[in-house]
């Protein structure tokens, strides 16, 4: 990872750039990444945030001026040190969370189009999206939206010319290679094909998000009775 490249974003924050395209693999490095930083502890950072290709750190300035050289220098110098020369370990020590999704209808009004761009008929579009295992690459766009990597490639789909203003909350939706669950009600231009009862950020809930970076991911079709039931 000696590849890395460090840039300043303002005066409280750095980017560690790892790559310039989205794969698996530099998605992986840059969780592993971040999980390292997390461990350091270093003084006056109070947020970590890894992406596609990328991790954030956030800091406090104050933690990092001895008079001898700009803040942005000096913890700069120290990620650099912390970053190792080969790939970390990649493996996710935690359990898949299994998604509960009511396809089609007026909760994926979406699966039809997916299916005919797909070429496939809606159950086995249906039957794809449950078979794959995902993985969380990043947390953004909202709190606690999950960006999933491990879409079957048939159902790659582009996202809609037209986005809505309103999303319902849950809903499961494909913006090209990806799949992603709306955390709560948002405009978005996702082709939705279904929608889970769980609720994936509550303020109330320690930690607020439902999922994490790296958390593995896999989906379970419901019926709208069993929806229905576990919105009760």
């Amino acid at each position: 990872m000696n590849a890395a490249r460090i840039e300043s974003l303002g005066d409280c924050a750095l980017l560690i750039v790892l790559g310039e395209r989205i794969d698996a693999g530099t998605n992986a490095c840059a969780i592993a990444l971040a999980h390292l930083l997390h461990e350091a502890h270093l003084p006056g950072v109070f947020d970590i945030a890894p992406a596609y290709t990328s991790v954030c750190v956030q800091y406090d300035p104050c933690a990092w001026t001895d008079g001898r050289a700009l803040p942005f220098t000096q913890i700069a110098a120290r990620v650099r040190e912390l970053i190792p020369e080969s790939p970390p370990d990649t493996k996710s020590s935690t359990g898949a969370i299994e998604v509960p999704v009511c396809y089609g209808g007026e909760f994926g009004p979406d699966l039809d189009e997916v299916a005919q761009h797909a070429g496939l008929d809606p159950a086995a579009v249906i039957e794809r999206h449950c078979r794959a295992e995902y993985r969380v690459a990043m947390l953004g766009f909202a709190p606690g939206f999950p960006y999933l990597l491990g879409l079957d490639a048939a159902l790659h789909t582009p996202r809609r010319a037209s986005p809505r203003t309103r999303v319902p909350a849950g809903s499961v939706g494909i913006g090209g290679a990806q799949t992603g669950i709306y955390p709560r009600e948002l405009p978005g231009g996702w082709q939705l094909i279904g929608r889970t009862p769980l609720a994936l950020f509550d303020i109330d809930r320690v930690p607020p998000a439902l999922f994490v970076a790296g958390q593995r991911v896999r989906f379970r079709a419901i019926d709208a009775d069993a929806f229905a039931a576990s919105t009760r």
